[in-house]
């Protein structure tokens, strides 16, 4: 199945886990903040100033490694 991915050229498939890899932790982390948002206010807050810092930071890392 990866190799299908891969195969002769057709890098679609490692730019997809690129993005899935970039992407990924910070929608989880604003998910778990959305769940936490009314039995804890102060934790929900620090993981969306987490996810927000990790998206600035992965997008402007990664981002420029990939162009």
């Amino acid at each position: 199945m990866t190799l299908l991915f891969l195969e002769g050229g057709n890098y679609m498939g490692l730019f997809i886990l690129i993005l899935v890899v970039m992407l990924l932790p910070a929608i989880i982390m604003t998910l778990i903040g959305f769940g936490l948002k009314k039995s804890k206010p102060k934790t929900a807050k620090i993981l969306f100033i987490i996810s927000v810092t990790y998206i600035i930071i992965c997008l402007g890392i990664c981002g420029s490694m990939m162009t």
